[in-house]
């Protein structure tokens, strides 16, 4: 992907890691820090910026069809199970850390209740700071990617802090991405 894009209209991004919402203006460069799950993170000299999937056609046509043929949903072809819903949360990504939220160690708890077409699924995360304000947007992109599975009904992500997250709660590939080896 080019490392480098000059919006072709305004956009609304959320600013990293404040998490409030500014409108980026046309024709204004920036460079590309990470284009992960569906998202970008925007980078200049006065901070960082994640444009979400509603968002991207401000990339250009280019950047917005590479970024959507990164993130192929293969789940729902699936059969339904724990395994479907994990994969789900797999595209979900930090927008300051090309990992995913599940080998950062960040989903705590994942429960399934219901049958069919009537499942509930209840996630409990955490994030990597407390004071970031990037959690409601990771924990509402995590419950939209959940919300994508045709055989849920109802999906709620709770943000908790006990226990405090810390490296070693990463996974094997997790820490493998980040050089931690």
């Amino acid at each position: 992907m080019k490392k480098e894009v000059t919006l072709v209209k305004n956009c609304l991004a959320t600013i990293i890691p404040a998490g409030d919402e500014v409108t980026l203006a046309e024709g204004v460069t920036y460079s590309i820090a990470q284009s992960l799950g569906g998202s970008v993170t925007l980078r200049d000299a006065n901070g960082m910026y994640r444009v979400g999937e509603g968002e991207l056609s401000a990339l250009g046509e280019e950047i917005k069809k590479e970024v959507t043929a990164e993130r192929v949903v293969e789940s729902s072809e699936k059969p339904f199970s724990v395994e479907v819903v994990w994969d789900a949360l797999r595209g979900c990504y930090d927008p300051e850390i090309p990992v995913n939220i599940v080998d950062l160690g960040l989903v705590y708890d994942l429960k399934i209740s219901g049958e069919e077409d009537s499942r509930i699924v209840e996630v409990k995360m955490t994030l990597t700071a407390q004071g970031c304000g990037m959690g409601p947007v990771i924990a509402e992109d995590a419950k939209t990617r959940i919300e994508s599975l045709p055989q849920v009904n109802e999906v709620t992500v709770d943000i908790v802090w006990e226990p405090a997250w810390n490296p070693r709660m990463m996974s094997e590939e997790g820490k493998k991405v980040l050089g931690l080896e």
